[in-house]
């Protein structure tokens, strides 16, 4: 299982790194064609916001670790562990509730912008504009790997408890136990 789980984080990773690099050379296309050409080509600019869209989402929901977000957990790093799990629970349950409920009127907004085109970018296999239904879509992608994480994640708590992992500070070391708080220093 984790080897699978290992597999799908570096396909994922790589396919954020490959919009990324693509975005990229976008842009550079599009810095070419207005300051060399002096003609500014009008796709490469909606092709970048395009791009930009899918990198969030689709970085989001697929590569960003939860302990990568950014947090505001003083008084939950300072609560009991019973504490702890409790408020991890509420929040991954209402992370789950409300994105569950918002699903379907948010695909159902996502599915009327069928109707609407991109101006300028051009599907490459059909030669017709992209519905920005497809642009968006990856919301909805998105908002399913959010449920299906946090409802892990749910289960992860009753299971294992808090996670104080997600909460560390990336190279800070906690203190030595012969410095804690309230300990003389030999």
């Amino acid at each position: 299982m984790k080897s699978v789980l290992r597999l799908f984080t570096r396909g994922a990773e790589f396919i954020a790194a490959a919009m990324l690099a693509a975005m990229f050379l976008t842009f550079l296309v599009q810095i070419f064609s207005r300051y060399v050409l002096l003609t500014p080509f009008g796709w490469t600019l909606e092709l970048c916001l395009i791009l930009w869209v899918w990198i969030v989402f689709f970085g989001c929901a697929f590569v960003v670790k939860e302990k990568d977000h950014v947090t505001f957990d003083i008084f939950y790093l300072a609560a009991p562990t019973k504490i702890r799990k409790v408020l991890a629970l509420v929040s991954a349950a209402a992370i789950v509730i409300g994105m569950a409920w918002s699903f379907l009127p948010t695909w159902d907004y996502i599915d009327w912008m069928k109707i609407r085109k991109t101006t300028t970018v051009i599907d490459p296999f059909s030669g017709k504009k992209i519905p920005m239904r497809t642009i968006f879509s990856i919301y909805a992608i998105f908002m399913l790997a959010v449920i299906v994480r946090y409802s892990w994640r749910f289960v992860d708590v009753l299971r294992k408890g808090p996670p104080d992992d997600d909460h560390a500070i990336p190279g800070h070391e906690p203190e030595p136990p012969h410095l804690r708080h309230g300990e003389d220093v030999v």
